[in-house]
């Protein structure tokens, strides 16, 4: 309450109710008075008011003492516990295949939809219907994923798969209206509201100091409360159900001890060397501070490692740089040392802060300054400092009220609403699968569009701020629709080859088809959901000479095989030679883009040749001299036939023939022959002609031996040819 300058704060814990008064001068504040009272029963669990008769019954107690010095109370500082916070990691998971960009707003949302996961993790349900009966008070990014590896940011990032993790923190709506009915009952209204965490952060590390990470742990009775500070802001806060109750029964089992005397216990064991106690049975009995703590220490133990532990989940598994205790829990004795080992720190790292740490604020002499007092010291400044406040807006029409920790955006709202952020966006269209050369191939459907946001009938985005009373409205963005692309557009320009043949320029170019039909070359023919499309490419040489029809070729090049009765021969000789880039090759051999081919013919395939190759003696030949010259006389001894037909010694024959023979009955050589060698000219005027064999007359009919010489002479001169 601001009266005279004068605040007054309540610091409403498990075990108890702390009231203070603080007044405000020039910024600088002075606590003149403090009045606590322990609950008569378990009317508080865990941050949560049970009771609110019973709690509302203490605030009036400690109310009416305060104004019997400082005059009527009406307005009362307040905060929410840090103990009924919940804390939860949660990740969205978004796919982004041919997304041409994933902008500032589409991970805002992606975000958002991993808040709305971890609220519903809260909430205890799976349908999100109870989530917004949880404000979320923070949340903080952990870290993005793109195809399953860690990047620093998502922004214009091409892939298949995009996520995020965060740790959110919320405070159920039940813990704000218990408080308010509360002190409605005890005639005071609630004049400004922060969280228990915020209050002790504010006082103890101002902004500048919250770029670092640090731990500020309050340990209250009940329960532990932790907040994280990082990168100049409040990045997390949790809560353990472990304190300083916790010590308290430990020394209450070891010393058989009931609850009020062991907590009695515990406490003198912070100021002295050995305490004198006396157990349930009436025994009174020396405990030196050594032993009590040894005796203790599973206890301790068992806080310090349940304290770490949550520390290092909100700190996303690594240790903050420096811890700060306060609260009465944090006094047990040996804490720090503890701590600091379970999180491998140094020990001068974790330190309990006490009232002498908060410059801002003097003390009247008679109050006993101690760390429990931080929280509602932080209470009442920040509550005034940084105010929580309602603000009620309108989303698609309804009232939504917030609880504002720091400025509210479109998306704390529509969160707030309970509108399910992941069924905000456009569904993605029907994917089409195509075969493509026989692979399947799937085509994604176009992106759903992102939703309209309106503020107050003007566009806006997720995390534009708004005021109390804006208008919002949300309109779920258009589903996406089936993909539309061309030939073209799905296998670009069709693969061409140029080759040189025997100094020729040729284009080899693929072939197209869909469906088992050519496509035109323009490629412009929509695809369909299940098209068969295969284009192909001559591959090799014997490919190519059969794609520009070159058969002639084709044919010399090809192994040269005949049969000769019945016995396949291959004629290797009359096959013709392939080189590409000056090597030799074969028509099986590939081929690439600009690759000289040159070819040269095989020889050519005569019967004779055959033979010659072969070594088929088909002949028989005698050399005998013919008017003065030298003469080679041949006899056919074998016949060659193809289809029955008999061939000629120089006749052509081709790859593939079928050629059968027939041997000829021998037949000696006789002077007659010769005119088939030999060609003459007999003269005009020619009177007659006489045959010589070896110088003696010799008839047609004549036989001949080798070397014989033979002569035909006319009256008039003849020549020879």
């Amino acid at each position: 309450m601001h009266v005279n300058n004068k605040l007054f704060a309540l610091d409403i814990g498990t075990r108890s109710v702390v009231g203070i008064i603080l007044e405000e001068s020039d910024g600088h504040y002075e606590a003149i008075e403090i009045v606590i009272r322990e609950h008569k029963d378990r009317s508080m669990l865990d941050g949560q008011i049970h009771d609110v008769l019973s709690v509302s019954s203490i605030i009036q107690e400690i109310k009416e003492e305060l104004e019997v010095s400082h005059g009527p109370l009406t307005k009362v500082c307040v905060a929410a516990a840090g103990r009924a916070l919940k804390t939860e990691r949660s990740k969205a998971v978004v796919d982004i295949s041919g997304k041409p960009m994933f902008s500032k707003q589409d991970i805002l949302h992606l975000e958002l939809s991993a808040v709305q996961h971890a609220q519903a993790a809260v909430a205890g349900e799976k349908s999100n219907e109870l989530s917004h009966h949880y404000y979320c008070v923070g949340y903080s990014v952990l870290y993005y994923q793109l195809d399953g590896e860690v990047i620093g940011s998502l922004i214009d990032q091409r892939g298949s798969e995009a996520s995020v993790e965060i740790i959110a923190t919320f405070l159920p709506k039940v813990v704000v209206e218990s408080l308010l009915a509360a002190l409605d009952r005890a005639g005071l209204e609630m004049d400004a509201l922060t969280l228990e965490p915020i209050a002790a952060i504010n006082v103890l590390i101002p902004a500048s100091m919250r770029r670092l990470n640090v731990a500020l742990v309050d340990i209250g009775a009940g329960t532990s409360d932790i907040a994280l500070t990082d990168s100049g802001t409040v990045i997390a806060y949790g809560m353990v159900p472990v304190a300083g109750d916790e010590i308290t029964e430990a020394v209450s089992d070891e010393f058989l001890l009931d609850f009020p005397l062991a907590e009695k216990a515990k406490r003198e064991l912070l100021e002295n060397e050995s305490i004198t106690i006396t157990d349930i049975l009436g025994f009174e009995t020396v405990v030196s501070k050594t032993e009590a703590i040894e005796r203790i220490t599973p206890a301790i133990d068992r806080l310090a490692g349940t304290i770490g532990d949550e520390i290092l989940r909100l700190n996303n598994d690594k240790s903050p740089k420096a811890i700060m205790l306060v609260g009465g829990g944090s006094l047990t004795p040996d804490l720090t040392r503890r701590l600091a080992d379970k999180l491998n720190l140094p020990e001068n790292r974790v330190a309990i802060r006490g009232l002498d740490a908060i410059s801002s604020v003097s003390f009247a002499s008679h109050i006993a300054k101690g760390p429990e007092l931080v929280t509602p010291i932080g209470i009442a400044i920040a509550a005034k400092q940084s105010p929580v406040q309602y603000h009620t807006v309108y989303v698609n029409g309804q009232p939504v009220r917030l609880f504002e920790v720091n400025k509210l955006t479109v998306g704390d709202c529509l969160l707030a609403a309970g509108i399910k952020m992941n069924k905000l966006y456009g569904k993605p269209g029907l994917a089409m699968i195509v075969s493509l050369n026989g692979k399947n191939v799937t085509i994604p459907g176009k992106h759903g569009q992102p939703p309209v946001l309106l503020k107050n009938g003007s566009p806006c985005t997720f995390d534009d701020q708004v005021d109390r009373g804006d208008q919002l409205t949300v309109v779920k963005g258009e589903d996406g629709v089936r993909p539309e692309l061309a030939l073209q557009d799905l296998i670009g320009e069709l693969p061409a080859k140029t080759i040189i043949i025997n100094g020729h320029r040729y284009e080899i170019s693929s072939k197209l088809t869909c469906n088992g039909l050519p496509v035109p070359i323009s490629l412009s023919q929509q695809v369909a959901d299940r098209d068969e499309i295969s284009f192909m490419m001559a591959e090799t040489i014997e490919d190519a000479l059969k794609e520009l029809k070159q058969a002639e070729m084709l044919m010399d090049t090809r192994p040269f095989y005949i049969k000769i009765d019945g016995t396949e021969q291959k004629i290797t000789e009359f096959t013709g030679r392939i080189f590409v880039n000056d090597r030799q090759a074969s028509l099986h051999n590939k081929f690439d883009h600009l690759d000289n081919i040159r070819f040269e013919k095989g020889t050519e395939p005569t019967l004779r040749r055959l033979s010659e190759v072969l070594g088929i003696k088909s002949t028989e030949t005698m050399t005998i001299i013919f008017n003065g010259q030298e003469i080679q006389l041949e006899h056919l001894v074998l016949e060659f036939f193809r289809d029955g037909v008999k061939l000629g010694m120089d006749e052509r024959i081709y790859n593939g023939d079928q050629i059968t023979t027939k041997q000829k009955e021998a037949q000696p050589f006789i002077f007659q022959d010769v005119f088939n060698f030999a060609q003459i000219e007999i003269p005009k005027e020619s009177r007659g002609f006489t045959l010589l064999k070896n110088g003696e007359k010799a008839a047609f009919d004549d036989c001949l031996a080798p070397g014989d010489e033979l002569n035909i002479s006319f009256e008039n001169p003849i020549s020879i040819k």
